[in-house]
Formats: structure tokens, sequence, C-alpha cells
């Protein structure tokens, strides 16, 4: 019983922590990611469409992403979210593809992403923390239903303070990652 809570947390926890990584890499540091246009949605006929699913997505140059739609008649559509979204990039339309060129960060714009990295960061800790509580609450419901002893409550929740222990660890060596990431030149 108090494996299966165990291995719940640590479930989530991963899910926690893969979050925070798809999170970041929509975060721009200067280089060319397909994944800073993956996200977009596209105002499709109406509906809205994933960009990866209206054009193939390529980076021909470090600084520059490449978006070839499937039809031409989407071109419109797919540099018109270009513009809505808050990637602050011009795209630029040669009849057939889309290029943005991503342009090099400055010292103030680099310390701005950190500050919303970190940010990223201590909402990946705060459900973290969410997590080990709900194990907790789990724990202490098992032992007012007498399934476990208050001893292995004890036991189950110094393993629950590791493992967040662990995944807290983890979480700041991601954002530590990104935050050399972004301030390099």
């Amino acid at each position: 019983m108090i494996n299966d809570v165990i291995a719940d947390a640590r479930d989530r926890m991963n899910k926690a922590i893969e979050a925070l990584r798809h999170d970041l890499m929509t975060i721009r540091t200067g280089r060319a990611s397909p994944a800073l246009v993956e996200h977009l949605n596209v105002d499709y006929y109406g509906t809205p469409t994933p960009l990866q699913q209206l054009a193939t997505i390529s980076i021909p140059e470090a600084q520059q992403i490449l978006i070839r739609p499937y039809t031409r008649g989407d071109i419109q559509a797919i540099e018109k979210a270009i513009a809505k979204s808050d990637l602050g990039l011009t795209p630029s339309n040669d009849g057939q593809a889309i290029r943005l060129i991503i342009p090099a960060l400055n010292e103030e714009r680099r310390r701005e992403l950190t500050k919303v990295v970190n940010k990223r960061g201590e909402e990946a800790r705060v459900a973290i923390r969410n997590i080990r509580r709900d194990a907790n609450k789990d724990l202490a419901e098992l032992e007012k239903e007498s399934m476990i002893s208050e001893d292995d409550k004890k036991r189950g929740e110094e393993k629950i303070q590791e493992l967040t222990d662990q995944y807290i660890k983890r979480v700041d060596e991601i954002v530590k990652e990104k935050d050399a990431e972004i301030m390099t030149v």
C-alpha cells in the first residue's frame, strides 16, 4: 500500500518534470528551435490547429526557422498566428514558405528570460510539494483506516520526503541549465 502511494507520487513528479522541460523549450534562447513555434495555434478554417499539423518546420541555419505550409493558402493564416503570438518575431513570406529570423538577445532581455525560467521552476517546485502533500494525506487516510501502522506511515512520509528532495533538486538543475543557456552569448 505504501509502495503504491510512493509509486503514484513518483509518477506524478516525473510528469511535473516533463511539463517543466516542455515549458522551458518554448522559451527563446537566441538559437532557432522548432519548439518555439510548434505550439502555436493557427486559425484553420475557424478551428485552432497546431502549426505542426499544417506545415513542416525546419532549421536551415542556427538563427532561422523555416515553415513550409502543406498548402499555399495557409501562409496568411500562419503569418497572422505568428504575428499575434508573444514570440516577438516578424515573419517574412516568399510565397511558398515563411522564414523567421531569430535575433540575438540583448542583456536586458536575457535577464527577463532568466526571471521567467526561475518563475516556471518555482511553479514546478510548488507542484512537486503539492504532490508530496497529497501522498502524505493518502498515508494518513491509510493509517486512519487501520490499513497501516503509525510507524509505517512515518517511514512512508520519510520516503516521500526523500523523493520530493530528489525531484526538487532535478528542477533546480534544469532551471540552472536553462539559465546558463540563455546567458550564453
